[in-house]
């Protein structure tokens, strides 16, 4: 890996010049820190060299990937794809920066660009499914017959979507408002292995997602997010041939990437399966799959909660039963699918059937595989995650990779050139720790990169202060002590309100958002009080209402003006000493040789810290407070570590001082 310096293209190269053509088109301001990522993205794209790239809130990154990526699509006649972690991101690019961008570029590329989103086959209606779509897990099927009125709010709900999808051109689920739950939608859409494919399926052509797919085959820049990109790299080749990715929000590349390689078993899902497969299979086999179903939900409700070192000999058995009985079961769905070859709304139960069967199989046998290897020397990770709710119990059994790096070493980085780029790629001042987990390490094949930090066009040290109350105590385990509640009052009253509360947990929002609502004369939201996107409007609307809330308001949070003068964190947002994936890593890496608290835990607190206190600035004219209950973050070793992976505000442990700044903020 190379830092790279500024670029040093002429003013008047072709990509400059396109830059300045579209930023003067769409009425903005053509930044350095912009220019410099433009120059480098071309670089990096048209040379087969992987990039990196950090760039604060404000650069204009969007653009500076997106020019040169349309100035190669057109050039070369292949696509570029930009993958995002969020909805809100896709729907910026999709919505508004993709068609400014390529309508002020029609002259000098002498065409308008084209562009499409690419979403999951889930994403869509299908219509084979609509055509004789019945509620899934023995609730009450809806017919589509206009004169079937159903009796429950599933039932409703699904004859709406059939309303819908009769009247509807793109069979797209945003499309539809107000939404419908999960459960209702799942029963007119399939997922891409419950897909019977174009050649199959007698609704082919007029297919949603195929027509979608078709135009993603035209577009010059293909918009899709992180969990395809994640299983078209996985082998399964759900995108469109392309040889150039754009990463962005790439901080959060290795937890979708995880996420996706994720494999579950619980007894209700093999219930499900059973009930899928009931009407294809002879009553031996589907009893060997239910009794399988039955011997396991006892023993994921009774074993211990939390990462499994140790395969339990009853519950490896139950998996291997399980892992047989569903495999026979496929065997027997595939037969009985072949006699009913004419009837496409059997291929589709049929199918739907399998893939819960295969799934289930797979995940039984990787996880039961996966402890044939001394614990030192496993690349999975088992734990089971039980949630109490009342006098109900719902148990899973969960398997992981314990790193993706490798993964995405050999079938991302080595097949293609890819640009990652963020607000947040910089831990402890450096690119390493984020590029080790991507599987960016310097030497390996197809993994050479370079790195740039453009910068941020905000003066941090004269916009923003970093407080840190050094005087606290340091956080314990059993909720927010007084002084920590008695600190953030001091806060918020100084702010006049307009504060922002990232907790390390729900409970601690709600602990602090009881403590102080009634003793604040300003509005106080707490997090699942309504939706979060409501929450976060009422708080952007209203100068002096507080909001307070846990891990999604830490990133994603846009909220500029003075509604946000102070984020207050309450505790550095180190993974629980018990979480089975941060568990695992950290016995990984010390097994190596390496730090597992610094690696691991020390790596994913400074990149929330860093996304938490990226909230503040939001504009050129934004000014507040981000401030630290905890003190460790200065009285610490690895406080130094963390303090360099945050923007380079003005830093101070004087709470007067601090208060008296925002006094002095709430008044201006």
């Amino acid at each position: 890996m190379a830092d790279r310096s500024p670029a040093d293209s002429p003013d008047d190269s072709p990509v400059q010049q396109l830059l300045a053509a579209a930023v003067k088109d769409i009425g903005g301001t053509e930044r350095s820190g912009q220019s410099r990522m433009a120059q480098a993205t071309w670089a990096a794209m048209s040379g087969g060299q992987h990039l990196a790239v950090q760039a604060g809130t404000g650069t204009g990154k969007s653009l500076a990937y997106l020019v040169p990526a349309l100035h190669l699509a057109i050039s070369r006649k292949e696509p570029v794809v930009v993958s995002t972690a969020t909805i809100a991101l896709q729907r910026q690019l999709v919505e508004r920066d993709l068609p400014r961008l390529t309508e002020a570029l029609r002259g000098p590329l002498g065409h308008a660009p084209k562009f499409a989103i690419f979403k999951g086959r889930g994403n869509y209606a299908c219509k084979n499914k609509l055509g004789g779509a019945a509620v899934d897990d023995g609730q009450e099927a809806l017919l589509p017959e206009e004169s079937f009125e159903p009796s429950t709010p599933l039932g409703k709900h699904v004859k709406r979507l059939h309303e819908w999808a009769s009247e509807t051109e793109g069979g797209d689920r945003d499309e539809l408002v107000p939404g419908v739950p999960d459960q209702a939608w799942r029963q007119v859409s399939v997922t891409a292995r419950e897909c019977l494919g174009s050649h199959r399926c007698p609704f082919g052509t007029e297919c949603f997602s195929e027509r979608a797919r078709r135009a993603a085959g035209e577009a010059d820049v293909i918009v899709t997010n992180h969990a395809l990109l994640a299983i078209d790299a996985l082998g399964e080749g759900v995108l469109p041939e392309h040889h150039v990715v754009v990463v962005d929000e790439a901080h959060e590349l290795v937890d979708r990437v995880t996420s996706v390689a994720t494999g579950e078993v619980s007894a209700t899902a093999v219930d499900i399966a059973a009930r899928r497969a009931g009407k294809f299979t002879e009553a031996a086999e589907h009893g060997r799959l239910d009794d399988a179903g039955k011997a396991l939900g006892p023993l994921l409700t009774t074993l211990p909660a939390g990462r499994m070192d140790v395969l339990d000999l009853q519950l490896g058995g139950a998996l291997s039963e399980l892992g047989e009985a569903a495999r026979e079961c496929v065997a027997q769905v595939r037969r009985r699918a072949k006699e009913l070859a004419e009837d496409p709304s059997q291929q589709g139960a049929a199918q739907t059937a399998i893939v819960a069967l295969e799934d289930l199989a797979a995940t039984a046998e990787r996880i039961v595989a996966s402890f044939d290897f001394p614990v030192e020397e496993r690349d999975e990770v088992v734990w089971l995650d039980r949630v109490e709710a009342g006098a109900a119990i719902a148990a899973t059994l969960k398997v992981a990779p314990l790193e993706v790096g490798e993964v995405l070493a050999e079938s991302l980085f080595a097949e293609r050139t890819v640009v990652l780029t963020s607000a947040t790629l910089t831990l402890g001042g450096s690119f390493e720790p984020l590029a080790k987990q991507w599987g960016l390490d310097p030497g390996g094949i197809g993994t050479e990169w370079e790195a740039l930090d453009v910068g941020s066009p905000f003066a941090h040290g004269k916009s923003g202060i970093l407080y840190v109350a050094r005087q606290l105590q340091p956080p314990g385990r059993d909720g927010l002590p007084d002084e920590y509640l008695e600190e953030l009052w001091e806060l918020i009253q100084a702010a006049g309100g307009r504060t922002l509360g990232l907790f390390s947990s729900m409970r601690a929002a709600k602990q602090a958002t009881a403590a102080l609502r009634d003793s604040l004369k300003f509005p106080l939201l707490c997090q699942g009080d309504d939706a979060t996107g409501l929450l976060v409007r009422k708080f952007a609307e209203d100068e002096p209402t507080c909001l307070f809330g846990t891990l999604s308001l830490w990133q994603g949070v846009d909220v500029p003006g003075p509604s946000l003068r102070l984020v207050v964190i309450d505790r550095i947002p180190f993974p629980r000493p018990d979480d089975p994936l941060s568990s695992a890593r950290t016995r990984a890496t010390e097994a190596r040789g390496g730090n597992g608290f610094m690696e691991v835990s020390a790596t994913h607190a400074a990149l929330l810290l860093a996304q938490g206190s990226g909230r503040l600035l939001r504009t050129m004219d934004d000014k507040g407070v981000v401030a630290v209950l905890d003190p460790r973050l200065v009285t610490k070793r690895y406080g130094e570590f963390l303090r360099a992976s945050l923007p380079p505000f003005w830093q101070t442990t004087d709470p007067e001082v601090v208060r008296g700044a925002l006094r002095r903020l709430a008044g201006a």
